[in-house]
């Protein structure tokens, strides 16, 4: 379907999610979906190990005049750089995981966006690579899971296609934004970045401790900590509370000395 106004260039969308392709496969693939995303106002693409290299001239060619989005897109070595400075993201799946994390629909996930961005919150929604989807280490990262209600028979969409789907209820939503801020302004939500440091330091001290044991199921112990703590929603202050937590659990108790 052809549409395009170029004399409405003022409409293009102001601050939405970013989207985050983990290691897209195909030039053209990523192509595709900055044309879906500028269809509906996104503009912030964020590759992470794109496995063609980038730039990609086979995606300029898929974009279909979408070159403002590639033109700015960035590329990151991991999925957790590349979210470092958002405060609330989605991870799409449309597997059953393992794991305790809310669960949103794209109309669900378009309306906690649109209140999160409106309260100074940065967003973003994490797509998988074409063949397997993202890894149950990419899906921590995330404060909850966006799955498609489709026919569960055959609910595999090709990834434009699902960022599509996702950016068309982001646009649709656009007069439905709740006006008031899901959290205290006076200490807004961490950021990927400040949790993935909080918890690095927690997995570090509880190492030295001899928690993760037995060593083969780490990995998961690991992992069920990381969701806890995401799903938790925590703020800054939080989050600084919690460092303070661990220092003086690492130093020991401290001696007072008495007044009289």
């Amino acid at each position: 379907m052809a549409g395009t106004d170029s004399s409405r260039e003022d409409l293009a969308a102001a601050a939405g999610p970013a989207i985050v392709l983990v290691e897209p496969q195909l030039g053209e693939n990523i192509g595709a979906c900055a044309r879906a995303m500028l269809n509906c106002g996104l503009t912030d693409l964020r590759l992470v190990r794109p496995r063609d290299g980038w730039p990609n001239p086979k995606a300029e060619a898929m974009a279909s005049g979408a070159t403002a989005v590639l033109e700015r897109a960035r590329v990151y070595d991991t999925t957790a750089e590349a979210c470092a400075d958002l405060s609330y993201v989605l991870a799409t799946t449309a597997r059953t995981r393992d794991m305790k994390k809310p669960a949103l629909t794209p109309r669900a996930a378009a309306g906690e966006l649109r209140a999160r961005i409106g309260s100074g919150q940065g967003t973003g929604v994490l797509f998988g690579p074409e063949r397997a989807g993202l890894v149950n280490e990419d899906v921590t990262l995330a404060d909850a899971v966006l799955s498609v209600p489709l026919n569960p028979a055959f609910s595999s969409l090709n990834l434009a296609q699902a960022v599509l789907l996702i950016g068309y209820e982001w646009y649709q939503a656009g007069d439905a934004t709740p006006a008031s801020a899901l959290m205290d302004e006076s200490s807004p939500p961490a950021t990927v970045a400040t949790r993935e440091f909080f918890l690095a330091r927690l997995e570090a001290l509880l190492e030295e401790a001899g928690f993760f044991y037995p060593e083969h199921i780490g990995p998961t112990m690991k992992r069920n900590l990381r969701t806890l703590f995401t799903r938790a929603g925590m703020s800054d202050q939080e989050v600084q509370t919690l460092h303070g937590v661990l220092r003086a659990l690492s130093e020991g108790p401290r001696r007072r000395t008495r007044t009289d």
